[in-house]
């Protein structure tokens, strides 16, 4: 009882010992932690969560997890606690055979950042294996003739435990004649030796019964023990000897199954039965025994399976050749696998945008890529580039982690995805490689305003048209994606003739289509000029602008209006005279050269007025003359307003119209103008006034 507990309390102590390193090393990206082999699936192995200082609901929404290497995974994530547990129950001697410091590795990775951290967790051993000998019986064959102080190299046991859990000692019982010595060997270890203590007869003892026990420095100890027969045979004078100590071979991982990797060679200087050898494998680890085999009558070590350098790369041996007196000889032998470039390296794409924005910064991480090669040396040395010209570059981020992070800035009305190709080329020859494959999609951002196809836009349409007839379309288009490149049109407000233009025109939001919503009148509108506005539907919004001249055409929609003479008053009737020659036929006009005698009669008229307004002046300045002759209180005019008169160099003229009536024929010699005093309006009274008996123009003006 008291032993389990103070197992337990060295167990805490490592658990607390590990649970501080981890903490201090966080920050270099590094947890390190420490557990027992043997734990049950679901162990505590360390505080994940609060060593890299998060808390637990970022655990879910950064995406942080245990990456899956697609190999055996000892570790997982618990994910409501955020602690580091065992998956599975964890044998330290099958994962980590003949290794002091077992250390398992796994990758922890944060997906919200892109960010990997390397998790080391050590396997400490505990005294779960005793240990054992690969045979319970031995037999061995000794002559009679044999000196005492002989040694015999007896079976090693094995404990796959390592430090003070591992073998420690050995301890033989059973007979007088023999004891137990140590041999130290090549590598340190402690070989058991049975010594020959007391002469053998044979007539006195055909055999002997021993018993050799192995135990370990485990609290408590475990034990083994195998039996070791002694048979005593007839003298035998010489053992065989090898011809050398030690057999070192170097072959490539790709040697044949079958093929002979070397012999080894031994002499019996013994005649006859007792000089015939044979050749056994007498120390062998159990992967070792079904990887090579030894001819027992030549010698000869062969491949009994295919070699991989990633598994192992060194293999000892010990070979013994004995006669049949019971003799023999022991040799090493050592098989060093050499690497051959026989893995591509393998690339696994542990965190990926499946898309980005365009305007995403320079260095914008769009990837994590875990890249390994098992091979070893220039092997395993992988170079790792991205195929193309493309706007993205690969970092180093954690030992054999890469990022793919953006170049540059991306613009994807040139490129809207990307399907970048990461490979990967280990440094063997001929190098092996391999490829992984991005698909990065660009997501738009409304960086385009529309684009109108045409600079300005101009139309021609007939007047008198119907109301909402089409005029014109106007098209923009957007090299943005989606929303942002979808257009609306409408009118920038104006005014026609005090109107709101958007009571003339109208332009259709989806299509651009420009209607009249009113029939237009040439005579009122010849051309209207309006701007058009294309508005995407980004947010903000861009838009652009264009001109749109419309141009009316007129048409021959007003009869002709008769100026002169003019229209009658309602139920009137008109007062001039038309005078036609008695010649004229039935159905004939009232002027055979009617132009040519209208041009002569305006011309006449005009004459007429230039006359009479002489004629005025003359008449101002007579009377001008005459008023500087009278006294001052002549009435002559008395009763017509100073206002009807203007001065003109001294004299005075009617403001005020006149009206006449002119009539002309075409075939008459008498042409009448009358001036008619009831259509005149504020003009000299057409009689003398009662003061004035004579006329306004005076006899002779009468002349």
């Amino acid at each position: 009882m008291c032993a389990a507990g103070r197992r337990w309390g060295r167990r805490q102590r490592a658990l607390l010992w590990g649970v501080l390193l981890a903490t201090w090393e966080a920050a270099w990206g590094q947890l390190r932690y420490s557990v027992p082999e043997e734990m049950p699936k679901g162990s505590f192995v360390g505080d994940v969560a609060k060593d890299l200082g998060l808390q637990l609901p970022e655990l879910r929404d950064r995406g942080v997890h245990i990456l899956d290497k697609g190999r055996t995974q000892y570790f997982a994530l618990h994910g409501k606690t955020g602690h580091l547990v065992t998956a599975e129950r964890i044998d330290r001697e099958q994962l980590c055979e003949r290794v002091q410091q077992c250390v398992l590795r796994c990758e922890l990775i944060v997906e919200g950042e892109m960010r990997v951290y390397g998790i080391q967790v050590e396997i400490t051993d505990i005294n779960d294996n005793a240990p054992s000998f690969r045979e319970a019986e031995t037999e061995l064959r000794m002559s009679e003739m044999t000196a005492p102080g002989w040694r015999f190299p007896l079976a090693e046991a094995e404990d796959p435990d390592s430090g003070r859990n591992s073998l420690q000692s050995y301890e033989l019982s059973g007979d007088e004649h023999f004891s137990l010595a140590m041999q130290t060997g090549t590598g340190g270890d402690q070989r058991p030796e049975l010594v020959l203590e007391k002469a053998l007869d044979r007539e006195e003892a055909a055999f002997h019964e021993l018993v050799l026990r192995a135990s370990d420095g485990g609290d408590p100890a475990r034990t083994g023990t195998t039996r070791i027969r002694v048979m005593v045979v007839d003298a035998n004078d010489n053992a065989p000897v090898f011809s050398q100590a030690e057999y070192t071979v170097r072959v490539p991982e790709d040697v044949p199954v079958g093929s002979v990797l070397v012999t080894v060679t031994a002499t019996d200087a013994d005649e006859g039965l007792y000089g015939h050898v044979k050749y056994s494998i007498k120390k062998i680890t159990d992967k070792a025994s079904q990887t090579f085999q030894v001819d027992s009558d030549t010698g000869r070590i062969t491949l009994l399976r295919s070699l991989d350098f990633e598994i192992g790369d060194t293999y000892e041996l010990e070979v013994q050749a004995h006669d049949t007196g019971a003799l023999f000889d022991t040799a090493k032998v050592v098989v060093t696998v050499t690497d051959v470039n026989d893995n591509a390296p393998k690339m696994t794409v542990s965190s990926m945008l499946s898309e980005i924005s365009e305007e995403s910064p320079s260095g914008t991480v769009v990837a994590l890529l875990h890249v390994q090669d098992s091979d070893s040396g220039a092997n395993g040395e992988v170079q790792c580039s991205l195929d193309g010209d493309v706007p993205f570059r690969l970092e180093k981020s954690f030992e054999d982690y890469y990022r793919v992070v953006t170049a540059r800035e991306l613009d994807r009305e040139q490129v809207s995805e990307y399907n970048v190709t990461v490979r990967a080329a280990d440094g063997g020859s001929p190098p092996l490689q391999s490829s992984a494959v991005l698909v990065l999609r660009v997501l738009d951002v409304n960086d385009n305003a529309p684009v109108f196809e045409e600079e300005r836009y101009s139309a021609r349409l007939a007047e008198n048209n119907a109301a909402g007839a089409l005029v014109l379309r106007v098209r923009a288009t957007d090299a943005d994606w989606g929303q942002n490149a979808r257009v609306r049109y409408r009118l920038s407000e104006g005014r026609v003739r005090g109107a709101p233009l958007s009571s003339y025109v109208s332009v259709q939001a989806e299509t651009g289509a420009l209607y009249a919503l009113r029939s237009l009148d040439y005579e009122e509108v010849r051309e209207l000029q309006l701007w058009v506005r294309a508005e995407d539907g980004g947010a903000p919004a861009l838009s652009s602008n264009v001109s749109v001249r419309l141009l009316i055409v007129d048409e021959n929609d007003n009869a002709p209006q008769v100026l002169y003479p003019p229209a009658a008053p309602s139920g009137g009737v008109w007062s001039g005279v038309e005078l036609a020659p008695r010649s004229s036929e039935a159905g004939a006009l009232a002027a055979g050269s009617l132009t040519r005698w209208l041009v002569l009669a305006v011309a006449a008229v005009s004459c007429l007025f230039l006359a009479f307004l002489l004629l005025l002046l003359a008449l101002r300045l007579r009377r001008w003359h005459r008023q500087q002759l009278l006294p001052a209180n002549s009435g002559a005019l008395r009763g017509v307003p100073v206002s009807h008169f203007v001065g003109m160099d001294g004299v005075r003229a009617f403001l005020q119209s006149y009206s006449h009536e002119v009539s002309l024929t075409a075939d008459s010699r008498k042409s009448q103008l009358r001036f008619s005093g009831a259509s005149c309006c504020d003009t000299l009274p057409a009689r003398p006034l009662p003061d004035d008996p004579a006329s306004l123009l005076g006899d002779e003006d009468h002349a």
